[in-house]
């Protein structure tokens, strides 16, 4: 009986742990973010694609044991990918291809992390030979891996594309592709899409969103640049490691021995404090109030005054090719009008217009705003800003001559609506993941500033510090709090409730009710508008 009662209350711990994390199966939405792109999925495909992620996760201890390696070398996949320009969305490519073993091979003869026929090794600066096989190392694999990835994409403009010709190689995904994808931001996936796509986008639904957590609490990997020769022997005792471990974790070196040079990566995971800058790092505490006063003096924030940087022939700012926005061509719209009309007013086609600028189809291009003829950069000359009321992460992004999808990344928020005053966004460094967001005082602007500012223009935005009583409330809107302040702005020819929510971080929806507008979303020109910020 005492056997029973043993054997019924094991069987019921398994079956509830496997019940746990079958409850906690991600499900793939019917849209997504992937790199620049919007992925776009029908109910056909979400349905075989979930079938993938419900596998990955099918077995529990199976599930952990891919996490938790992931876990241990995703810093430095994404530092790798960062340091190239690729997106990080594209290191779950890695999961797939080799579930992180150092030394697999396929059936092709593809070897190592990222899996690399010798050939292709060779194209992308691998070293592959009887003392050193690159494959094998997850530093220089991994900068591979990003080297083929981004030379497929400046082919193809799509990072679906270079994603599926890693599968296929350039020449099979040209013939497969074709240009249809060239330059899309958005793509629909159907049944008919190309498997391997789909099967990545099942690793990055499963892996996505899996903890950041070390092995252990004390256990953390350390990267560190040796020379040689020098054997791994001599290696293990200068770092307190074992000669196996030092092997098992650095399978790229032969016969144990690191043959003449400089710059090898060796890894090795460190029990405690380590000595060395960890590859992986700990969250990071709240900040102190001395850490939030050392950010808020520090130059780079103040530095940020000065942009967006403008040089060349100013007093023609409004013409191509004539003055440059921080030093990427640009150029300043005379006047609200289309995106067509001012595409072909500054001789560029409106999709690229689209795509340098990070705007949504229809955006109204706004009068004296500086637009982009040139891709923006993957990071500012600055390292952070400290983000303003009323400033959204495209207004961010325009700001520094940033991409969009980059200042996203490196900060790891994805909604305007995740924006909170003060906070100190990274412009050239990723944030580490699980790291909060540093947040400091902005001093608030004064009545004085504020009328200084709005009488420059007429539709400048002007601030009463009390609210007016017909402003209606809603149950959707919530009523400004006495502490928020209340801005008219004037309407000017062209602009649209769309453009004016978007100029001031609000949404539509509270413009319409804050200012008593139909459903017809009907405005003038000269009209009042009332906009409440905190």
């Amino acid at each position: 009986m005492k056997f029973r009662r043993v054997f019924f209350f094991t069987f019921f711990l398994f079956a509830f742990a496997q019940f746990t994390v079958v409850a906690q199966i991600p499900q793939v939405p019917a849209e997504l973010e992937f790199a620049d792109l919007i992925v776009r999925i029908n109910p056909q495909a979400r349905r075989e694609i979930q079938l993938d992620v419900d596998a990955l996760y099918r077995n529990p201890s199976y599930f952990k044991v891919k996490q938790d390696r992931f876990n241990l070398y995703r810093p430095i996949i994404e530092r790798e990918l960062t340091n190239v320009g690729v997106p990080l969305d594209l290191q779950y490519l890695v999961i797939q291809e080799s579930g992180l073993i150092a030394d697999a091979v396929s059936t092709s003869n593809a070897v190592g992390f990222w899996q690399f026929k010798q050939g292709t090794a060779e194209e992308v600066f691998l070293r592959v030979d009887n003392q050193v096989d690159d494959r094998k190392n997850i530093v220089n694999s991994t900068r591979g891996a990003a080297l083929y990835l981004k030379k497929h994409n400046n082919s193809f403009d799509n990072w679906m594309c270079a994603l599926v010709s890693y599968q296929m190689g350039l020449g099979g995904a040209k013939a497969y592709f074709g240009t249809k994808y060239n330059g899309k931001t958005v793509v629909d996936i159907d049944r008919n899409s190309h498997w391997y796509f789909k099967k990545f986008l099942a690793h990055k639904v499963a892996f996505e969103n899996s903890s950041y957590s070390l092995v252990s609490n004390n256990r953390r990997l350390v990267e560190v640049k040796v020379s040689g020769p020098v054997t791994l022997s001599s290696l293990a005792k200068k770092y307190g490691v074992s000669e196996d471990h030092l092997k098992e974790m650095n399978k790229w070196v032969s016969h144990g021995k690191i043959p003449s040079g400089s710059g090898y990566s060796l890894v090795y995971i460190q029990e405690g404090q380590a000595d060395f800058q960890p590859a992986i790092a700990q969250e990071q505490p709240t900040n102190s109030p001395r850490q939030q006063a050392k950010i808020s003096n520090n130059p780079a924030y103040k530095q940020a005054n000065s942009f967006p940087r403008i040089a060349g022939n100013t007093t023609q700012a409004t013409r191509p090719d004539q003055i440059t926005v921080n030093e990427l061509d640009g150029v300043q719209a005379a006047k609200t009008t289309t995106q067509e009309k001012f595409a072909d007013q500054i001789g560029i086609k409106e999709k690229r217009l689209r795509k340098y600028n990070d705007l949504d189809a229809g955006e109204r291009i706004e009068s004296g705003d500086y637009y982009y003829t040139e891709k923006k950069k993957s990071k500012a000359d600055v390292e952070t800003h400290i983000v303003q009321s009323g400033e959204t992460l495209w207004s961010i992004s325009q700001k520094y001559g940033i991409k969009l999808s980059s200042l996203k990344a490196k900060n790891r928020i994805r909604k305007d609506r995740d924006l909170k005053v003060g906070m100190v966004l990274n412009l050239q460094d990723h944030r580490k993941r699980g790291e909060d967001i540093p947040i400091v005082r902005v001093q608030p602007v004064s009545n004085q500033q504020i009328t200084q500012t709005s009488s420059s223009s007429s539709s400048s935005p002007t601030v009463n510090q009390t609210r007016p009583a017909e402003v209606p409330t809603s149950s959707s809107t919530p009523a400004a709090s006495s502490s928020s302040s209340s801005m008219t702005h004037t309407v000017a020819a062209g602009e649209t409730l769309y453009a004016i929510s978007k100029r001031y971080g609000v949404t539509v929806e509270q413009l319409k009710s804050w200012n008593r507008i139909g459903s017809q979303n009907i405005i003038s020109v000269g009209q009042k508008l009332t906009i409440f910020k905190p």
